[in-house]
């Protein structure tokens, strides 16, 4: 049989600086190693710089390379939301961060274990995981307090979350697709909640990671972090008896995103997945 075909989504906000190294060394390690087709989108959030520009320029080299650019900010789970569209055109979905803190070959041995699992996750907080730069001791307190806030109210029994190195097949995408509205730093835990209550197998592995300098998360720690605190009560209210209940207070949600500066929710969508309307450049 055939390799799967393989689509790796990198959202990115404006990150000209540091992409071009990261989108090259993806390119030619996935060129050299992965034996079935491969493509790498990445997915342009309200970019304010040349991320876009820069991208083209590797794509011009590495065909394998594309942009699908969305004018005003989504947030990076509306772009992964987005992303998540072109589930139609691979076997297996997954995605990592633009500031290359996942090595290529982290991801690539996610595809060793899909045959174990239905959505294989890169975790930080295994014994076997190598963290080349750890996170600063404030974060990391941020990190496992959240990690605590989402176990209480999920019981999922994943120690991480969080980490953008994740890899699913395309049935998955497909089925939970529609459930997918949280656009901030929380979607992670939508996404999982969403392939748990489908009845889909998560499999969390170890993966060498290194925390890079300049973090959009870390200099906005405090902001980002209510912000994802808010989106999980959110998503687990939407899978309570009385979310229905709470709709007159929509408004109000709406209001405290706003002062957050974060992405708003999505509303609920119709359960298919669809290409995106997004512009797609080459």
């Amino acid at each position: 049989m055939p390799e799967p075909s393989l689509l790796i989504l990198i959202p990115a906000y404006n990150e000209e600086t540091r992409i071009e190294p990261v989108l090259r060394e993806y390119a030619d390690f996935f060129g050299k190693n992965y034996p079935g087709k491969f493509q790498i989108v990445v997915v342009l959030n309200g970019c304010r710089d040349n991320t876009l520009g820069v991208v083209q320029k590797v794509a011009a080299e590495f065909p394998a390379v594309s942009a699908l650019e969305f004018k005003e900010a989504i947030g990076k789970g509306g772009a992964l939301i987005e992303g998540l569209k072109l589930a139609m055109h691979a076997d297996l979905i997954g995605y990592v961060d633009a500031d290359g803190a996942t090595p290529p070959h982290s991801i690539y041995d996610l595809t060793k274990y899909i045959g174990q699992a239905d959505c294989v996750i890169g975790s930080r907080w295994l014994p076997d995981s190598v963290l080349n730069q750890e996170q600063t001791t404030l974060r990391k307190f941020f990190s496992r307090c959240f990690h605590f806030i989402v176990e209480v109210l999920f019981q999922m029994r994943i120690k991480d979350t969080q980490c953008p190195c994740k890899l699913m097949k395309r049935e998955v995408v497909e089925r939970i697709h529609s459930n997918l509205r949280i656009a901030d730093l929380a979607f992670d835990v939508n996404l999982l909640v969403s392939i748990k209550r489908a009845g889909f197998k998560i499999l969390e592995v170890p993966i060498e990671w290194t925390d890079k300098i300049g973090s959009k998360v870390t200099s906005s720690l405090f902001r980002s972090s209510l912000t994802m605190f808010l989106s999980v009560i959110r998503v687990r209210l939407i899978y309570s008896p009385f979310y229905e209940w709470l709709r007159p207070l929509r408004p109000m949600e709406g209001w405290i995103y706003t002062k957050l500066r974060a992405p708003q929710p999505l509303p609920q969508r119709p359960a298919n997945v669809s290409e995106s309307k997004g512009e797609k450049s080459k």
